[in-house]
């Protein structure tokens, strides 16, 4: 009984310690955060990274309606 207790204390623990971690508002894209270094590089007067490639136009699948 004691064990369970535990165990439940501690799975409640991480549960809450685990939900505040992260960043609030939207994620950035891979295309988004590399523009936002380049011109933080040229901002800074630091050799700017390559120009990033646009994203390939995102095709719909038939799962993401599950989503």
């Amino acid at each position: 009984m004691k064990a369970q207790a535990t165990l439940t204390l501690l799975v409640l623990g991480l549960a809450v310690g685990l939900s505040a971690c992260g960043r609030k508002g939207p994620l950035d894209t891979p295309y988004e955060a590399a523009v936002e270094a380049r011109r933080e590089a040229e901002r800074n007067n630091q050799p700017v990274p390559p120009e990033p490639q646009k994203p390939v136009e995102d095709r719909p699948f038939i799962l993401d309606r599950l989503l």
